[in-house]
């Protein structure tokens, strides 16, 4: 749930049939939320105090799946009906599907429409963690190839700088991954992240992981052109900088760590799943 819901008004609301769809708002920005005194009329609280204590389990459900509360429970004033055209400011949560979710689950279960919440959340976000994938798998096929064309274009940046033999370039490549990874050689990362021998570091990578790799080799490739280095020692040592930087970057702004970033399926098995998925495409259109 975008921040943005802490400063903007709601512009549309569902009008599917689910009352929990007729409740839903979207900020200006496109990101769906929901009040949560509306979510408590719907799940017929007559009492709000009462459901701030369902609101304070989901909260804690939520900070115990190591979620963070603040992406998905966003405290705010609105203003509330309260009878003969009178509105007063009361205090309220703007909450995020999954939150909604959490919600439905610490409900009271002798409620009927907290069953049919139950379904609808858990269909719902269903839905949604099946589209995060597709578009993580999207992301990681994309910056994969991006990756595998500026490391050529890197190689050759490395051979104009003096690294000719193969084994000058893995050694050259092992300086760019310890800068990154903390001291960390290919091998390391291998054994660090339980890969088998045969298994490509870059083929298992995230989209995140992926992205820092790409910035290290791009930098890389750029700063051996820029100041015309042309021995591999000096190579390899910039293949190291621009590495250690690009991981002291991912520390100020309270990223993780890539050696600590989990592995994935491999590329390859995106790869044949798109393949498949367009070769029954190209079947229904015949």
């Amino acid at each position: 749930m975008s921040d943005t819901i802490r400063k903007k008004t709601p512009i549309l609301t569902g009008a599917i049939d689910s009352p929990f769809e007729k409740i839903k708002q979207l900020d200006n920005e496109g990101a769906e939320f929901w009040s949560a005194r509306d979510l408590a009329n719907i799940l017929d609280y007559k009492d709000y105090r009462n459901f701030s204590n369902v609101v304070d389990a989901a909260i804690t459900a939520c900070s115990e799946a190591r979620a963070s509360v603040d992406d998905h429970f966003v405290e705010v004033t609105e203003m509330v009906n309260i009878g003969s055209g009178a509105t007063r400011k009361l205090t309220s949560i703007l909450l995020s599907r999954y939150a909604c979710y959490l919600i439905i689950q610490n409900a009271d279960p002798s409620k009927e429409i907290v069953a049919l919440g139950q379904t609808y959340f858990a269909i719902q976000t269903r839905k949604q963690e099946v589209a995060t994938l597709a578009l993580e798998e999207e992301r990681r096929l994309f910056l994969r190839e991006e990756l595998c064309e500026h490391n050529k274009q890197l190689a050759g940046a490395a051979k104009e700088a003096g690294v000719i033999e193969p084994i000058d370039y893995a050694i050259f490549q092992d300086h760019g991954y310890k800068g990154l990874y903390g001291g960390l050689s290919s091998k390391d990362i291998h054994r660090y992240k339980g890969l088998k021998k045969s298994q490509k570091i870059l083929d298992h990578m995230g989209s995140t992981e992926l992205a820092a790799n790409l910035f290290r080799a791009t930098q890389t490739e750029d700063k051996l052109k820029r100041q015309k280095i042309r021995d591999k020692s000096t190579a390899n040592q910039t293949h190291y900088e621009v590495g250690a930087k690009v991981r002291e970057t991912i520390k100020e702004i309270g990223g993780t760590m890539p050696e600590k970033l989990p592995t994935h399926d491999s590329i390859k098995k995106i790869e044949r799943k798109k393949q498949k998925l367009l070769a029954h495409d190209e079947d229904s259109e015949e």
